[in-house]
């Protein structure tokens, strides 16, 4: 088996408890850590082959409209929890609102507006959620990486306050 990545790693984590098709890991795994770490329906959907057939995930039951199940192996837990002890490697921000003010000069003023305005409103609902996240966070672990989010939604839109008008 080759080194599991960080998409697989977070599945994996989701699976431990219980099996899940590829549309409720996309859902859980937006639930749970949206906030710092985002996985698309697409990565999802790339990795479940490749982790069954490294023997780390088993088909599960067949749902409706064709949904696959997907259970956790003993040696997908095995393999989770060696990713877990290994040394995370550095963390990148992949932003594509920050991108997009880099480049924003290139835009009309109207359109920077928007475009700030937008994102202002995201950022204040995201902030809103990360907060009744943080409160009904029981694990301290867990705590920690809600109370992240709601630092990085304050500071982004902290850099959009910033924005001249």
């Amino acid at each position: 088996m080759t080194e599991l990545n960080a998409t697989s790693a977070a599945l994996l984590g989701l699976l431990h408890e219980g099996p899940k098709t590829g549309g409720q890991l996309v859902a859980a795994a937006t639930e749970r850590f949206g906030g710092f770490f985002s996985v698309t329906r697409s990565q999802v959907y790339r990795e479940l082959p490749s982790l069954t057939d490294d023997g780390l995930l088993r088909l599960g039951k067949q749902g409706p409209r064709s949904s696959q199940q997907y259970v956790i192996t003993a040696a997908g837990k095995r393999a989770f929890k060696s990713w877990l002890n290994t040394e995370p490697g550095p963390d990148n921000v992949r932003s594509p609102l920050i991108l997009r003010l880099v480049y924003a000069a290139s835009l009309t003023p109207k359109q920077r507006a928007s475009l700030v305005e937008s994102a202002r409103a995201q950022y204040t609902e995201k902030l809103d959620a990360a907060k009744a996240a943080a409160k009904a966070a029981d694990d301290p672990y867990a705590k920690a990486a809600a109370d992240f989010t709601v630092s990085h939604n304050r500071a982004v839109l902290k850099l959009l306050d910033a924005i001249p008008k």
